[in-house]
């Protein structure tokens, strides 16, 4: 049996249509709260997965188009949020881009976009949510950075400043809310099998002629030793574990689940 310890709490999770943001809100409305689905996808499909979340979980959703990039919408989404359900009391910041070049090759405009979705997105949703956590005394905020907002690769210039930059953010505001029963950590997931990844996998597979498994055995072999893919269900638990009473002077961690990656 669940213990729907978070019954009468509100998640929002961006980017959360498909991939991780999709795990980790199924992960939270299984214990029972109410979810704020952000992201992009057809209509038609994102309504199909809020009935199916609200049939499964019992549990109420909301949606939000909002671009991560445009702070006026995210605002928006945020006021979406506060009226129906009254504030969110779990914020999850997981929406991420990525673009691979040489930094002197690499586009000034995905530069910017790159900072924009993944770190100056989580500094807008965090300042607005605020508020109503400190109201209530009771919030989690929970970053979704990466590996790379602890170590470094080359070729990803943009999303390791803006992960490294995350994991600072994540920080400060765990400093700034230490006296309350307001948390914030971040967690850093090594290859998770997002549509991201299976980029990487296709364009290994076509570079090196091999098949698509062979891709992704050699990707994980270079980085990841498990020689595994993290799951969006194992980091949906995580999550889980962030909002519950054991986590409550877990404050400010960089908390990578990636296969012994950064062990090396």
């Amino acid at each position: 049996m669940q213990s729907r310890s978070l019954v009468g709490k509100t998640a929002l999770v961006t980017g959360s249509t498909s991939g991780i943001g999709l795990g980790i809100a199924r992960s939270l409305a299984t214990e029972g709260a109410n979810i704020c689905l952000n992201g992009f996808g057809d209509l038609q499909e994102i309504a199909a997965l809020r009935a199916a979340i609200e049939e499964e979980f019992q549990v109420k959703t909301i949606y939000s188009n909002a671009d991560m990039t445009q702070a006026n919408q995210i605002a928006e989404m945020m006021t979406q949020a506060q009226n129906e359900f009254g504030g969110v009391d779990i914020l999850v910041n997981n929406a991420g881009i990525q673009h691979v070049a040489a930094i002197e090759d690499f586009p000034v405009e995905k530069w910017d976009a790159i900072i924009a979705v993944n770190l100056s997105s989580a500094f807008h949703t965090t300042r607005l949510a605020l508020p109503s956590m400190r109201a209530k005394n009771w919030g989690r905020i929970i970053n979704v950075a990466s590996v790379h907002g602890l170590v470094a690769s080359a070729q990803k210039s943009a999303y390791v400043a803006a992960k490294h930059g995350l994991v600072g953010f994540t920080k400060t505001t765990a400093l700034e809310t230490a006296d309350s029963a307001i948390t914030c950590n971040a967690i850093c997931p090594g290859f998770v099998l997002t549509p991201l990844v299976q980029k990487q996998v296709d364009a290994r597979a076509e570079r090196d002629n091999i098949s698509n498994e062979e891709a992704k055995k050699s990707l994980l072999s270079e980085k990841q030793p498990s020689g595994e893919f993290v799951t969006p269900e194992q980091l949906g638990a995580l999550a889980v574990f962030f909002c519950s009473d054991a986590a409550t002077q877990i404050r400010g961690v960089a908390w990578n689940m990636d296969g012994g990656w950064v062990a090396q």
